[in-house]
């Protein structure tokens, strides 16, 4: 039998292919063992504060030294600077001086949340509740009827700082927020999804046992506070001065019968988090150009505030070193390049009509590369070059990394927008790039181990480029 006729031109043509048939026997090994390293690091870290703590604690192992203004840096040097315990920069000085640039990897490290209220703990019919205010964009019901931990600090008027985790130990009890019995839900089947349960309805269930000892009114709210008293020193007006919030009490668990897939709240973005610090980590010797990894904040709200990506911080911090070494911000900046390390939205042949077929990101087919997001007409986009997409293209190449296109959902549908604006507002050439994911902004989460380890090592490619 003749074989097929293939045209020349064939070889033209792109032809997608599913990660896992392209990588050898010791990469998949390798993309096993960096799956393992992530499960701890998400499990250990739900909240910023609990990500710049266990990281800074990476960093350190790594000889990597806090950065001090007016420190003298040499190639070589591995620094970090920790913004107020919420967000966290960290490099390693490059052989290149400069004024040639710095390559820099950005992810955030907030997630979807259900924060409490500056004065949240309240009794009703003889049961204790915290008033909450969510956080990031939800679906309300996803956060109804699940375990839920509480962490966080609560500041004290005498300067101390107490540590708040509560749930996280299997022994330990849970809060949950409760739903109404199908049997009564009558009217409250009737409503639109996005109206099931408003924000204010959002009382998380904390108690019901009432104090002993006293016979004065709301005494299952004494009970609450003295036990957190006990626990923590604190007293209810300290709340006022807290940061506490509401995280599903789940950790990391393998997905499907093979277990190629991984489900976790806060994947966005904190696997863009690990995947930009281990990238940084990994660097052996001393780089080309100086590789700068972010770890910011508030990306869920608009990347406002003092440890988001508009706060002025990183300039302050670039600015710092730059000076150092006699070299104008600005120039540096003009001749940078950032990858804005953010979740790209997977294909769920579920929800098809949502999604361009021929466009979309799928998981097993590595890093997402978005070029562009916005809404409608790209409205508030970042909007990357063509040569910029040039030069990223041919780092992954060369390095042999998986990755594809990912742009966010069909036109008109939806949108979104990551911190690759706010970075290119800089006169910093930026595009985004990532691990796409499924259940996006759920308490749980899905993303595959291949296209973690991918945008790992695309990462690293790039930190090390030329």
């Amino acid at each position: 039998m003749s074989e097929p006729k293939k045209s020349p031109a064939r070889d033209l043509l792109e032809t997608p292919k599913n990660g896992l048939d392209r990588i050898s026997d010791s990469e998949r090994a390798e993309m096993k063992k960096f799956a393992v390293d992530y499960r701890h690091f998400i499990d250990t870290c739900k909240t910023e504060r609990e990500t710049v703590t266990h990281t800074i604690e990476l960093a350190e192992a790594r000889g990597y030294k806090p950065y001090v203004r007016g420190m003298a840096l040499k190639p070589g040097d591995k620094i970090y600077f920790n913004n107020r315990g919420k967000a966290l920069f960290l490099a390693v000085i490059g052989e290149k001086p400069l004024d040639e640039g710095v390559l820099i990897s950005g992810a955030h490290i907030d997630s979807p949340r259900i924060d409490l209220k500056t004065s949240p703990l309240y009794e009703d019919s003889e049961f204790a509740f915290f008033k909450t205010h969510y956080y990031g964009g939800i679906k309300k019901f996803h956060w109804v009827n699940i375990p839920l931990e509480l962490h966080g600090v609560v500041a004290k008027k005498d300067g101390t700082v107490v540590n708040v985790r509560f749930g996280c130990d299997p022994d330990e009890p849970v809060l949950v927020i409760a739903d109404i019995l199908i049997h009564l839900a009558g009217e409250q089947m009737k409503r639109p999804a996005a109206e099931v349960f408003t924000g204010e309805a959002l009382n998380a269930l904390v108690g019901s046992e009432p104090a002993h000892d006293d016979d004065g009114a709301d005494r299952v709210k004494l009970a609450v506070m003295s036990i957190l008293h006990e626990k923590y020193g604190i007293e209810e007006a300290d709340f006022h001065s807290a940061e506490l919030t509401l995280v599903p009490a789940m950790n990391s668990r393998e997905v499907g019968f093979d277990g190629s897939m991984i489900g976790a709240y806060g994947h966005d973005d904190r696997i863009c988090a690990y995947t930009t610090v281990r990238a940084l980590f990994d660097i052996e010797g001393t780089p080309a150009h100086t590789a700068v990894a972010l770890l910011v904040d508030k990306e869920e709200i608009g990347s406002v505030g003092v440890s988001g990506m508009s706060s002025k911080t990183f300039d302050t911090f670039m600015e710092d070193i730059c000076e150092g070494f006699g070299v104008p911000l600005r120039v540096c900046y003009e001749n940078s390049c950032c990858l804005s390390n953010d979740v790209a939205a997977g294909f769920d042949p579920n929800y098809p009509a949502s999604f361009d077929r021929r466009n979309a990101s799928r998981l097993n087919y590595g890093m997402g590369i978005t070029k562009y997001t916005g809404r409608a007409g790209k409205g508030g986009a970042s909007d990357a070059s063509a040569e910029l997409m040039a030069r990223v293209r041919k780092v992954l190449d060369d390095a042999d990394v998986v990755w594809q296109m990912a742009p966010l959902g069909a036109v008109d549908v939806g949108g979104g927008g990551t911190i690759a604006g706010i970075m290119a507002n800089r006169n910093i050439d930026t595009v985004d790039a990532g691990v796409p994911v499924l259940s996006m902004h759920s308490p749980w989460e899905i993303i595959s181990k291949l296209d973690l380890y991918m945008t790992y090592k695309g990462l690293h490619a790039f930190l090390t480029s030329k």
